[in-house]
């Protein structure tokens, strides 16, 4: 990266590579660190049509890639293509013009997908014929089938002229190599030798050979099996679109005392909505009237409903929405229970946490395994291998007593049992429904290289606060130092920590005031400085206060610790207490201790995760050591790294990854550097937090660990299905092509061919159904 100042701007250059790392990616992690990329750069994100195969998807990519003006391109065989352009070389229109002209449709949304998608359809609407144009190929192959079983019938009755049949079996070519062709042209123009050439070239040559019924029997297969690849994956695409309708179209929303109904796109931050007993929630927002339970499976992926409340401050909550408790948290598209509400909207819906996933979803489809890539690099090299074998084996009459028709026809066999067409779309089809199946689990998965580098982790490093604990700790010990009363010590330390939005600062004002009562007034603070690691500062009446751990105030001017407050302070984390000591000018004023209990959950997820092949887990954490201990050894840990500040994690995580694959469990805004150092980074309770839904890999959409051993299982799957594809697919090929050598007919080879195809689809379809284990259970 190279900083560059001038024009008044702060500009900065990143070097990429687009294969391993997206550019989307890069915006999202420029935006958790509180960057902007300029407005000159664009992104698109469309659903088309018209990307029937994984080969097509590749090719309008390619196309696209050599478009002036455009960064980056990715089109996917599930609809999604990823467009990130210069608005000063290129336009939206110019790249639909692009797009358009090689028959790939881009489909405008619906009003409601468009408030979900953060833009407005327009107009104009592409569908280029709605159902007629989705099926169209599998319609076209269908007429080829038609055709060549009359012409095969014909072939019998001795009265029909030979030119019907042929007749039939040239119009059978046409319906069934249309799209080929079309596919072949383009790959062609970018110079480059696919399967599509392969089977162009099979057919000429059976053609060449008077074999007209079995050339349009390889061409019949060929394009029903694209057809009925095409339909199979569009149930992994529909199960990923189906989050896209779990927002309902319209709201009621109370204005002026009055309760009327308006569409979603026209909710505003701020409005006030009602939401009647057993209906979906239109909006993210906090419940400011009412009570009830809420099924929020779509969004966190919880399997039982979740009791919601009111806050107890309305203005409050409105003005720092992002610090408010679950329990006043309701999310669009979930399903209110039986108990009426009203709720204070805090995201417009093209901003909801339902939205945000339903983008980031269609990005992770148009990001690539190393697995894929691996695939594409084979199959480029691959091709050409086959057409030069081929093209030697033409001439084996010359070694063999045979005549060249023979030796013609032996070719054109192999020709097509080594065309790698199960390869193509045997990692695609897999990644497409693991992420689906994810998602749909309450998990956002990042493409398919976190799916898959999920699969191969063998350590897991958890930060503490808010992971493996419940994130709410209690304030259980308030130790004034002599001749200062608790009551005074209490009302400074709450005068700082309001202003901070730490976990434990919560729990000190929460707690603190709750000891204070009503009897003692709070005093104002200000100035507030974050110490990372250590603690806060502040003023208060002018004068300085600092509130931390132990080893700030070594670090900082003034008096050091006592050793009286020092004792006290080992006393208290002996006994696995967080410890704050807090000093006002020149004066001690006393410690607090603070405990943050383990999750209930998290000894029986540890314990599930060692039976899915992880070996080794350890805490991190910034509190000390004995305290990390603590609750590692409670939880069942392997072990334990206390006093860590934000970079001692990033190198605890570049030594851990030194000597094994290994992911990062966090909230995803403490530990985003050590997240990023991992292999994989996985976010806690991402739903309606920002930067973790935009630094992480992975994020668990609800706060809840046991998604966990869910996410890593289906990780396991995913990768073990994409081995068996690899296997059917290159096996295929393996088994082929000797048979082919010695004499196996065409007709058979395409049928083994185009089914091995459709078997690796159908394999990786097995993902959508997916269940995962319930903890404890081996």
């Amino acid at each position: 990266m190279l900083p560059v100042v001038g024009d008044d701007q702060a500009r900065l250059c990143i070097h990429y590579r687009p294969e391993v790392l997206s550019l989307g990616r890069i915006r999202e992690i420029a935006e958790g660190a509180g960057a902007r990329i300029t407005e000159r750069f664009g992104h698109i994100l469309w659903q088309t049509g018209g990307l029937s195969n994984e080969r097509r998807a590749r090719t309008v990519s390619e196309l696209l890639q050599r478009t002036s003006g455009v960064l980056e391109a990715v089109a996917t065989v599930a609809g999604p293509v990823r467009i990130e352009f210069d608005r000063t070389l290129t336009s939206e229109g110019a790249l639909r013009q692009v797009l358009d002209d090689m028959s790939v449709d881009v489909r405008e949304p619906s009003a409601r997908a468009a408030a979900l998608q953060g833009h407005v359809a327009e107009e104009h609407q592409h569908e280029h014929g709605g159902m007629l144009g989705e099926n169209i190929e599998l319609i076209f192959a269908a007429i080829a089938g038609v055709l060549l079983a009359i012409g095969f019938m014909l072939s019998f009755a001795p009265a029909v002229p030979a030119w019907v049949e042929l007749a039939l079996y040239v119009a059978a070519y046409g319906f069934g190599g249309y799209y080929l062709l079309r596919e072949a042209i383009d790959t062609l123009r970018l110079g480059r030798l696919e399967i599509d050439v392969l089977m162009l070239v099979a057919a000429a040559g059976a053609a060449a050979l008077d074999k007209w019924a079995e050339g349009a029997l390889l061409l019949f297969l060929f394009s029903i099996g694209h057809a009925l690849e095409h339909y199979a994956m569009g149930r992994a695409r529909r199960a990923i679109a189906a989050l896209g309708e779990l927002a309902p179209p319209t709201a009621e929303v109370l204005r002026d005392g009055e309760v009327i109904e308006i569409a979603v796109v026209d909710l505003a931050v701020g409005d006030t909505i009602v939401v009647r007993p057993n209906t979906r929630i239109p909006a993210d927002g906090f419940i400011s009237l009412g009570a009830s339970s809420v099924d929020q499976a779509a969004i966190t992926g919880e399997s039982v409903p979740v009791d919601k409340q009111a806050v107890d401050d309305v203005d409050a909550a409105a003005s720092r929405p992002e610090r408010l408790a679950a329990e006043n948290r309701v999310y669009a598209g979930t399903i209110n229970g039986s108990g009426a509400l009203q709720a204070r909207v805090t995201r417009i819906a093209a901003d909801s946490t339902l939205a945000r996933l339903v983008r980031m979803v269609g990005e992770a489809e148009a990001q690539k395994s190393p697995t894929q890539r691996f695939t594409d690099r084979f199959e480029r090299i691959f091709v050409p291998v086959v057409l030069a074998s081929v093209a030697l084996l033409l001439f084996a009459f010359l070694v063999i007593d045979e005549p060249f028709g023979d030796s013609f026809y032996r070719a054109m066999a192999v020709l097509v049992a080594a065309s790698p067409c199960a390869l193509a779309i045997s990692t695609p089809s897999a990644v497409l429904s693991g992420v689906a199946r994810a998602a749909r689990g309450g998990v956002l998965v990042k493409g398919g290289g976190p799916l898959e580098n999920l699969g191969a982790i063998r350590t897991i490093a958890f930060d503490k606060t808010g992971t493996l604990t419940e994130g709410k700790p209690r304030l259980t010990d308030v130790m004034p130092a002599s001749g200062v009363a608790a009551r005074d010590l209490l009302a400074v330390v709450v005068a700082v920590e309001q202003l901070s939005d730490h976990p434990l600062a919560a729990a000190v004002v929460r707690d603190g005031r709750a000891r204070l009562g009503d009897g003692l007034p709070v005093p104002p603070a200000e100035n507030l400085m974050n110490i990372i690691g250590r603690g806060l500062s502040a003023e208060i009446g002018g004068q300085p206060v600092l509130v931390g751990k132990a080893a700030l105030f070594a670090e900082v001017d003034g008096p050091a610790l006592p050793s009286t407050i020092q004792a006290v302070v080992e006393d208290l984390e002996q006994r696995g207490r967080t410890t704050m000591a807090v000093r006002r000018g020149d004066d001690y004023l006393g410690v607090l201790g603070l405990m943050d209990t383990p999750r209930a959950a998290a000894a029986g997820v540890i314990a599930h995760l060692r039976t899915l092949g992880i070996s080794r887990m350890v805490m991190m954490s910034g509190d000390n050591r004995r305290v990390a201990g603590t609750v590692a050894k409670e939880v069942g840990l392997d072990e334990a790294f206390g006093d860590l500040m934000p970079e001692d994690k990033v190198a605890a995580i570049i030594r851990l990854r030194s000597e094994q694959e290994v992911a990062m469990v966090g909230d995803g805004v403490n530990d985003a550097p050590a997240m990023a150092n991992a292999t994989v980074g996985i976010a806690m309770g991402a739903a309606g937090s920002d930067v973790a839904l935009e630094t992480a890999d992975v994020a668990l959409m609800g706060d809840d660990l046991a998604r966990l051993p869910f996410v890593i299982g289906l990780s396991r799957s995913t990768s073990r299905i994409i081995r068996q594809n690899l296997w059917i697919s290159l096996g295929m090929v393996a088994v082929l092509v000797p048979a082919t050598l010695l004499g196996l007919q065409l007709g058979a080879a395409v049928v083994f061919h185009e089914g091995s195809t459709l078997l690796v689809v159908a394999n990786a379809l097995r993902l959508l159904a997916y269940r995962e284990r319930p903890i404890g259970l081996d």
